[in-house]
């Protein structure tokens, strides 16, 4: 099931339920997302900046 907003959930979440608001958000598996974030942090560039910075903004679901 897919969400038309994109939050943090409080269940599935790993560290802040970045990659799990992600995967909900567009339907994607939460296993593939978070696989793609750690991927992605092999690679240079702002990866853990960005995913600070999406834990701060990403409202924390109400359900």
């Amino acid at each position: 099931m897919s969400s038309t907003t994109l939050s943090r959930p409080s269940h599935d979440a790993m560290i802040a339920g970045v990659c799990a608001g992600i995967a909900q958000r567009f339907g994607w598996n939460v296993t593939l997302v978070r696989a793609l974030a750690i991927a992605s942090c092999l690679l240079p560039g702002p990866q853990f900046i960005l995913y600070i910075a999406m834990w701060i903004i990403m409202p924390k679901a109400a359900y």
